[in-house]
């Protein structure tokens, strides 16, 4: 193979063009996806990190067994499980309501146990100084733990949401058009691998600069600790 057969393989100008409106389709229906389970996720995370503060066996113990669970299982197998299984339980969902239930599920137990090792990492006598200020227990947790414990895991919180946007490309499993299913479909079309190249220059576009700011985090983080 010469070189000009190489670049007509892999990076068709001509090939581009005509896989670029699908293409931007996909990156849209990406971007959408993001929008929507990231936030879903630290929700859920967030939920189950102030469940965890509860000093109670009846509370800690199922929620180690639900944490546990949906870090287990892999999360192509329970975005097939969601969106194929749920019709028979009466629920008709689409693609992108099967991949937020099934994001929602798995990422919120890895925000879970970030949020709750920041918890943890802040030092129980700021909430009893906040106490002695007339703050109640939950507005000492809002206004006092929560943003050191944010500012503690940042890099881990960052780091988990790079994971999850990089992650929904499985939502093509349940023909959700994203990016990475626009350009399978593109190369199936044209023969051509242009298409998932293509693709994988704009996820490096997209993630490059929080790979970026991720590792500027951890490292002032590790000189903090010097």
């Amino acid at each position: 193979m010469t070189f000009d057969d190489f670049l007509q393989a892999f990076f068709s100008v001509e090939i581009l063009q005509q896989a670029w409106p699908i293409l931007w389709a996909g990156l849209l229906n990406t971007l959408l996806l993001s929008v929507v389970v990231v936030p879903l996720g630290f929700i859920g995370g967030l939920v189950l990190a102030l469940l965890g503060t509860v000093h109670s066996r009846w509370v800690r113990w199922p929620l180690i067994a639900w944490v546990d669970l949906f870090r287990s299982l892999p999360p192509l197998v329970l975005l097939v499980f969601v969106y194929a299984g749920l019709p028979f339980a009466g629920l008709e969902v689409n693609a992108l309501t099967a991949v937020a239930i099934g994001f929602f599920l798995n990422t919120g137990a890895y925000y879970g146990e970030i949020l709750r090792a920041g918890i943890e990492s802040v030092p129980r006598g700021q909430v009893e100084a906040a106490r002695c200020t007339g703050l109640t227990t939950a507005q000492a947790m809002l206004h006092v733990v929560l943003p050191q414990a944010v500012r503690n895991v940042l890099p881990d919180l960052i780091s988990n949401t790079l994971e999850v946007v990089k992650l929904t490309s499985i939502a093509s499993v349940v023909a959700m058009p994203e990016l990475l299913f626009q350009a399978r479909q593109a190369q199936s079309v044209t023969y051509n691998a242009t298409p998932i190249m293509a693709a994988a220059v704009i996820y490096f576009i997209l993630l490059w600069p929080v790979v970026r700011l991720l590792s500027r985090l951890e490292n002032r983080q590790l000189a903090g600790r010097r």
